[in-house]
């Protein structure tokens, strides 16, 4: 199993066998920029369809946090000539799921429908992107949903952790939340919103990937048709700056104490990926991983723990969790970090082919779900300018073994850790250990 960021938002992907169906991606790129990309599979009778376009939170201005998922609300309360009840309306006729989302790098839009409502439905897309109304009645009311958002992470306190942990270990602005903050919310006028989205979604970086049951020939003509006349705009520029502490304590009265710990890893383009992400999948993969049978099972220090791979274009970090008491919080960081050390000195053959096991089994719902694969085309362009199928991934996990994987985690060792803690008291953090 391997865990990405989808340009911030993390995502499992599931690999493994890929025979059963053949599977043939084909691209294209508009003039102006746009990529398309598709994958048939004629076995089902959905297809899917996924946007990611440059317009995530760390194009947020100084001073108002938040801008982007207020932009990416405010896209949904009409566009072209429908306003936002029948946007939404004429969607739902279509049976179209949607899900929208604003991550560090992007907005993404994405919906599933049967294969025959694929065109109608892209063309009220292609109204979102380009020709969103931003009524200004509306305002008020994104708002007030973005606001509600952020106010939600007080009640889920592992969420704010590890939300608090990214912004911690990643410089500004690869560590934002898109949540923002309520004096960037407050601050944020209809000309930020309506100048952001005009400036983010760009057909210059944005992607579109199609999955399931649809003509290619077809679905390129139409690209070029609802697409093709839109005019690139130059990609906004971000400054870096550092990143917090590496060790911090946030007040937090509750019996309870939330851990969280980072440390440098790959990123989801480097050659070595799959071995970090098997590596990660025995630290933390299932009920006989080391971290929930060395730290709950065993020693029941914690009613959750674990790790995930955070991958950004060009940066990695391994993110771990522990939900615990606050009289064996203590105990708990001690044994979770003794565990990220040991996992160093390498693992097994019964370890490895658990792993693998575990990952084939996954293929088949991956297989199945246009959703599934739809943004995982997006994805795997975003990052690698290229998209893979099933089977070439597969073929990575193949080719995964003990010696590979002991061989990454000497050169890449759990070391220069970032850990932030919420609870009620501080823990002592070994010295040095960051």
């Amino acid at each position: 199993m391997a865990v990405i960021e989808q340009h911030g938002v993390l995502t499992t992907l599931v690999f493994g066998k890929g025979d059963s169906v053949p599977q043939t991606i084909q691209s294209h790129v508009l003039d102006n920029g746009l990529v398309l990309v598709g994958e048939t599979n004629d076995s089902l009778e959905s297809v899917s369809f996924s946007f990611l376009t440059p317009g995530g939170c760390r194009y947020d201005p100084a001073g108002r946090a938040g801008l982007a998922s207020i932009a990416c609300d405010m896209s949904l309360r009409g566009a072209g000539s429908r306003d936002s009840r029948q946007f939404l309306q004429d969607l739902e006729t279509l049976g179209v799921e949607r899900h929208e989302s604003v991550t560090n790098a992007n907005l993404s839009f994405s919906g599933a429908t049967i294969a025959s409502n694929l065109a109608p439905a892209l063309t009220i897309y292609a109204d979102l992107l380009r020709r969103p109304a931003m009524p200004s009645e509306e305002l008020h009311a994104a708002r007030q949903v973005v606001l509600q958002e952020l106010h939600a992470i007080d009640d889920e306190p592992s969420q704010k952790l590890m939300l608090e942990l990214r912004r911690r270990f990643y410089p500004d602005p690869f560590g934002r939340s898109s949540h923002g903050d309520e004096a960037g919310l407050a601050a944020i006028t209809l000309d930020d919103v309506r100048q952001h989205f005009t400036q983010g979604c760009r057909p210059n970086g944005t992607i579109l990937g199609i999955a399931g049951r649809f003509d290619w020939q077809e679905v390129r003509d139409l690209a070029e048709k609802l697409f093709g006349d839109w005019q690139p705009v130059a990609e906004s520029s971000i400054a870096e700056t550092g990143g917090g502490p590496r060790v911090e304590h946030l007040e937090h009265d509750s019996n309870q104490t939330q851990i969280g710990i980072a440390y440098p890893s790959v990123p989801y383009r480097d050659p070595d990926y799959f071995q970090a992400s098997g590596a990660i999948g025995i630290l933390s993969g299932g009920m006989s991983s080391r971290l929930f049978t060395e730290v709950r099972e065993k020693r029941g220090l914690c009613y959750t723990v674990f790790a995930s791979l955070h991958s950004l274009e060009d940066r990695a970090c391994v993110l771990c969790y522990a939900g615990t008491s606050a009289e064996r919080a203590q105990e708990t960081l001690d044994v979770t970090l003794g565990e990220l050390h040991r996992l160093g000195k390498g693992v097994t053959e019964n370890e490895l082919a658990r792993l693998k096991a575990r990952i084939k089994s996954g293929l088949i719902m991956q297989q199945e779900s246009s959703a599934a694969r739809s943004s995982g085309l997006t994805r795997d362009w975003f990052h690698l300018g290229k998209a893979r199928t099933l089977d070439e991934v597969g073929a990575l996990v193949d080719r995964l073994s003990c010696e590979t994987i002991n061989t990454y985690l000497t050169a890449h060792p759990a070391q220069d850790f970032t850990v932030v803690t919420l609870g009620p008291k501080p823990l002592e953090v070994p010295v040095g250990i960051s």
